[in-house]
């Protein structure tokens, strides 16, 4: 019997063990591995309006108000869904330039992202 029970022991620290491995290595850890800048949307209001980052950034934006906001570029180069309160929209960059956004849904809600060479 106490042969069972360290068997089971055991074979219950290693499935523990493989849950947080894949807690740690798992999308979250990636997302959380990418972050980079972000831009909140509060008050009808991109916050801060303009960025500046490194091509191959990602830039992620995140709803603080309590409407629907959306992320759309100018040249529709990247688009959001319709996101409600405290979701989240990311997009890397990955050539120079500067990229104008607004709210598709509240168009005098307007930002930018200034994307330079490495």
């Amino acid at each position: 019997m106490l042969k069972t029970l360290r068997v089971g022991a055991l074979a219950l620290t290693i499935s523990l063990g493989v849950v947080a491995a894949a807690a740690i290595t798992g999308p979250g850890a990636q997302a959380a591995a990418a972050a980079g800048p972000t831009v909140n949307i509060d008050n009808f209001v991109f916050g801060p309006e303009a960025i500046t980052v490194p091509v191959g950034t990602t830039v992620t934006w995140v709803n603080r108000d309590d409407i629907p906001h959306t992320v759309v570029a100018n040249d529709k180069s990247f688009k959001s869904k319709v996101m409600d309160t405290d979701e989240r929209f990311s997009f890397t960059f990955t050539k120079p330039g500067e990229f104008g956004y607004f709210c598709s849904l509240h168009p005098h809600m307007v930002g930018k992202v200034i994307v330079k060479a490495a």
